[in-house]
C-alpha cells in the first residue's frame, strides 16, 4: 500500500485506467474520492465509460477488460495498486460493497424462490440462523415499499413485476448494510412512478444506514435529485466533478452544459 490513507475517506480512485481489446468504452486516468454516506451521481451518454467505472471499482470488469493503471483504495484498504495491479477485493464484496444493476431482476435465479436465494445471500455474509435471515429479509423488503413481503418471499422471479424484482434486488443488497452501494442505471427500465419510488427508497437507505452510493445515470434530473455531487463522463474521462448545485447552476464544461440543456426544467426546480 502506497502511504497511509485518511480513514475518513470511503473511496479514493486515483488515475484509474481500463482498456478493452475490442475498443469498448474504456477509462482514462479517472480520479475522485468520496466520504462515507455521500451520494455521487455519475452522468454521461451511453458509451461514456460510466458503467465501466462502476465495474472497475467493484472489481468486476467484463471479459476482455483489464486494468492498465491507477489505484483504488476503499476505507484505507488498497484494492488495486499501481505498481503490481494487485487485485484485492476478497472480503469486500457483498457486505462492504454491493452493486445494483440496471436489470437486477435478471440476476435472480428463476428456478428458486426469492426466499431461498435471499436467505442464502444473507447467511453467506452474516452469522445468522435461517429464521433470523428470513426475518431480516422480510423487514428489508417492507422498507422497500413492497406491500406483502411474505408473498414476495414465496414467489419466483417470473411472478414479480420489473419494479418488484428491482426493489427485491436492492433490498438484498441493502440487507447487508454495505458501506458503499454501486448503482448502475437502477431505475431506467422502470415506469416513472416506480422509478420515483425506487429512487426515494435508495435515498432513504443512504440516509438511514449511512451508506455511500455511486449512482450511474444518463439522466441529469435523476442525478440532481439524488446526488450530493455530480461527476460528468465523456469518452472515458471525468470532465467535471462538483457539488450538485454548482454543477447545475454554473457548469464548467461545454458537455455538461449540453446535458443540462436537454433538461430545461431542471434549473428552475433547483432554485425554487
Amino acid at each position: 500500500m502506497s502511504g497511509h490513507r485518511e480513514a475518513t475517506t470511503l473511496l479514493e480512485v486515483t488515475n484509474l485506467s481500463v482498456s478493452y481489446k475490442d475498443g469498448t468504452a474504456s477509462l482514462h486516468e479517472v480520479s475522485f474520492s468520496m466520504n462515507p454516506g455521500e451520494v455521487v451521481g455519475i452522468v454521461g451518454e451511453s458509451g461514456s465509460g460510466k458503467s465501466t467505472l462502476l465495474r472497475a471499482v467493484m472489481g468486476l470488469l467484463p471479459a476482455g477488460g483489464r486494468y492498465t493503471g491507477g489505484e483504488i483504495c476503499f476505507q484505507g484498504q488498497m484494492l488495486l495498486g499501481n505498481d503490481t495491479l494487485v487485485q484485492n477485493w476478497h472480503g469486500v464484496h457483498g457486505q462492504r460493497m454491493a452493486m445494483v444493476f440496471q436489470d437486477s431482476g435478471s440476476y435472480l435465479n428463476p428456478i428458486r424462490s426469492i426466499e431461498s436465494q435471499y436467505v442464502e445471500a444473507i447467511r453467506a455474509h452474516l452469522p445468522m440462523s435461517r429464521k433470523e435471515a428470513k426475518e431480516l429479509a422480510v423487514r428489508t423488503l417492507a422498507s422497500m415499499g413492497l406491500d406483502d413481503p411474505e408473498r414476495v418471499m414465496r414467489a419466483y422471479a417470473s411472478q414479480l413485476s420489473g419494479g418488484m424484482k428491482q426493489r427485491t434486488a436492492i433490498a438484498m443488497a441493502a440487507s447487508l448494510k454495505p458501506e458503499l452501494l454501486l448503482a448502475d442505471e437502477p431505475t431506467s427500465a422502470l415506469d416513472v412512478t416506480t422509478q420515483n419510488e425506487v429512487l426515494n427508497q435508495l435515498s432513504r437507505l443512504c440516509a438511514e444506514q449511512g451508506t455511500g452510493m455511486i449512482m450511474v445515470t444518463h439522466n441529469m434530473a435523476v442525478a440532481a435529485h439524488m446526488a450530493d455531487r455530480i461527476g460528468v463522463m465523456l469518452n472515458g474521462k471525468l470532465v467535471e466533478l462538483g457539488d450538485t448545485l454548482d454543477v447545475i447552476s454554473a457548469p464548467l464544461h461545454e458537455y455538461t452544459r449540453k446535458l443540462l440543456n436537454a433538461v430545461p426544467e431542471l434549473e428552475g426546480d433547483m432554485h425554487d
